[in-house]
């Protein structure tokens, strides 16, 4: 599951893949789904979403992409470290998530199933 979120309880847009799939062709479909912002804004990501490709792809959708380079990277690039802590936000979003069982343990056998039922959970922790 890959998402894009505002907060730690707001999630804007997410998807569902499958296990073996990549990270980073994944956060270029959510990035194209949200699409060009009026103003730059931060997107903090994994480093699995760091390959040159989806960082182009957020700048020019006026994303400034926060990720820091892996460790073999030939040309590391600064990034904010400050901004880059917030990034436990998607990560509470997720455990709170996963405190519903039945997402937890992926009941559902279709895609489109454990999509409602993470609608659902997001929902209800938006009003609760």
């Amino acid at each position: 599951m890959h998402f894009i979120s505002a907060n730690a309880k707001t999630g804007v847009e997410f998807i569902v893949s499958g296990g073996q799939a990549h990270d980073a062709p994944q956060g270029r479909i959510l990035m194209d789904t949200i699409g060009k912002q009026k103003h730059i804004i931060p997107l903090i990501m994994d480093k699995g979403y760091e390959d040159d490709y989806t960082r182009y792809i957020a700048q020019t959708l006026n994303f400034q992409p926060i990720v820091p380079p892996k460790s073999n990277r030939k040309n590391p690039w600064d990034y904010d470290k400050e901004i880059y802590k917030r990034r436990n936000e998607i990560e509470r979003l997720f455990r709170l998530i996963k405190g519903f069982r039945r997402i937890f343990t992926r009941y559902e056998k279709l895609d489109i199933m454990l999509v409602g039922f993470v609608q659902l959970a997001l929902v209800y922790l938006s009003i609760r």
